[in-house]
């Protein structure tokens, strides 16, 4: 995908776009994290959490919680003239699962954002890509109060590729958004220039 864009000489300058997907758990931070970076106002598919979704939704160490994403959310991220990120933010409740295929159709690349207090919700989702063969990183949302574990005891836990990135972050600062997702760009082209090896 390609987007068209002009130099200052009015030459136009065709930038990659690259799909990437932001997603996780239920609560985990997706919809902050594609709003703190998006250079465009989000779009976001966000509803109230009302007693219908008693016994459907867990809740448990999000009880706060008032909305939830039905959809998805879009942002877009210029990094330089050359890429352009398109970012789609999946729904983390289990009932919307059956959207994720639809949104990873086209993607180079996800973000799996995980919370250290619920930890174990993370596994779909790191299951999701690592079937489909599609490299993600894992960026796990620093909230206020939350268990802090080293990033190996996280990589441990998650059962995790050596190769695969995790870092901490905080899905509320654009600057450690941007981080993860350059970080994520970093590790896509380090997959595409990694020799591969045969038996």
């Amino acid at each position: 995908m390609e987007s068209e864009n002009f130099d200052p000489s009015g030459t136009p300058h065709l930038a990659a776009s690259v799909k990437i997907l932001v997603a996780g758990g239920f609560g985990v931070g997706k919809t902050t994290m594609v709003s703190a970076i998006s250079e465009v106002a989000p779009l976001r598919t966000e509803e109230l959490i009302t007693e219908v979704s008693t016994g459907v939704d867990d809740l448990s160490g999000v009880e706060s919680k008032t909305t939830t994403t039905v959809a998805l959310d879009f942002g877009r991220l210029t990094i330089d003239r050359d890429l352009v990120l398109y970012l789609f933010g999946t729904p983390g409740q289990d009932r919307f699962w059956f959207l994720w295929d639809e949104l990873a159709r086209g993607a180079l690349g996800a973000v799996v954002l995980a919370d250290t207090r619920r930890l174990g919700n993370s596994f779909a989702a790191v299951d999701f890509f690592e079937r489909r063969g599609l490299p993600f990183i894992v960026g796990v949302n620093c909230f206020d109060g939350a268990p802090v574990y080293t990033i190996e005891e996280v990589r441990d836990a998650l059962d995790l590729d050596p190769n695969t990135p995790v870092l901490l972050c905080d899905a509320r600062d654009r600057g450690s958004c941007k981080t993860v997702l350059m970080t994520l760009v970093e590790h896509l082209i380090e997959r595409v220039q990694r020799p591969i090896v045969t038996t």
